[in-house]
């Protein structure tokens, strides 16, 4: 744990490399342990249904094949977004009077660049703080972005959000990012636990940006979550294949079936793994196995849909004051801009 910097390259000929300062809280085998932990609850527990946590999902091939989601033509939320932010990334930089943006969950995607163009625009642009928990992932990005952006700061955090969030670099007037609709794989409680623990870290005036899916016909969420090509299936069941590898399960993704219903009472899709047949797994890393019956679902992954009242209610609940919400022009998705009283 700590802070890292990248020193540039000074030899003859050689232009120097963008420094980037890296800083470290996720420590070796943490996410090992905590899948062990994770999967001793969720899958050998007596909960029901079991459940892993949707962050399992993002391995390398996961991560690829959600790429691939989100361009097919079912999926709508990653373009809605897009739509929004080419309208009113100007906005949003007017508006949070920010000179340093923080992106929980970071990408290198031209979502991020949006936002650093419009910020940069002003004139106060100063810093680029990305957060994410995947090391070697962020550091290539956070270097790309120094290198598209000079000039500017760029401090890296390593952290998962639901541990970290008080870790982050304090200073300036910040704008933290939170998009992709990934607040929706909060519960309630874990959204208030979130909104809470963010608000607590804020100066007052300092802002939020946040992504959220709205409500819609049951019949586009749906098709959203079960696409006719097969992907999100594929997306689903290798988080089987993560057990396998990680903990030397003997999952068959194969005898699990995919399903995403809207579940009315709670507001959310729901991502199954349905056992196709009586089945028993060997988890041999943690001396178990686990029972599955014909029929049994493993839940993993919430993506809870909101009216914009609610996301106002609970965005005041933790002391931010919504200023604006956008929404695309089909009312799919919206952007909410809130400042912290």
């Amino acid at each position: 744990m700590g802070r890292r910097a990248w020193p540039g390259g000074t030899g003859l000929g050689r232009q120097r490399e963008p420094a980037v300062t890296v800083e470290v809280h996720v420590r070796p085998g943490d996410a090992q342990r905590a899948l062990r932990s994770e999967v001793l609850a969720g899958l050998c527990g007596e909960s029901r249904p079991r459940e892993l946590s949707p962050k399992w999902l993002y391995d390398e091939r996961g991560s690829r094949l959600f790429d691939e989601i989100t361009r097919l033509p079912e999926y709508y939320p990653t373009r809605r977004e897009r739509e929004i932010l080419l309208a009113h990334a100007g906005d949003v930089a007017r508006a949070s009077g920010a000179d340093t943006l923080v992106e929980l969950g970071s990408g290198s995607s031209e979502k991020t660049r949006l936002l650093l163009d419009a910020l940069r625009r002003t004139g106060r642009l100063s810093r680029f703080v990305p957060f994410d928990v995947s090391e070697a992932f962020l550091r290539r990005a956070a270097e790309a972005v120094a290198r598209e952006y000079p000039g500017l700061h760029v401090h890296a955090v390593v952290g998962d959000f639901e541990r970290h969030l008080g870790r982050l670099p304090r200073g300036g007037r910040r704008l933290v990012a939170f998009l992709g609709g990934t607040i929706g794989n909060l519960k309630p409680a874990g959204r208030a636990r979130f909104y809470a623990e963010l608000a607590s870290g804020m100066e007052p005036g300092e802002g939020l940006l946040l992504g959220t899916d709205l409500l819609k016909s049951r019949e586009r969420l749906f098709a959203a979550y079960n696409d006719g090509a097969g992907v999100t299936a594929a997306f689903n069941r290798n988080v089987l294949n993560v057990l396998n590898r990680e903990l030397g399960a003997d999952f068959e993704p194969e005898a699990f079936e995919h399903l995403a219903p809207f579940d009315e009472e709670n507001g959310w899709v729901e991502m199954r793994l349905i056992s196709t047949r009586p089945q028993a797994v060997r988890l041999p890393v943690l001396e178990r196995y686990v029972n599955f019956a014909e029929g049994e679902v493993l839940r993993t992954e919430v993506s809870c849909k909101f009216h914009p009242e609610q996301v106002e209610a609970e965005l005041s609940a933790a002391g931010l004051r919504l200023v604006e919400l956008w929404t695309d022009a089909a009312g799919d998705f919206a952007l909410s801009l809130a400042l912290k009283r």
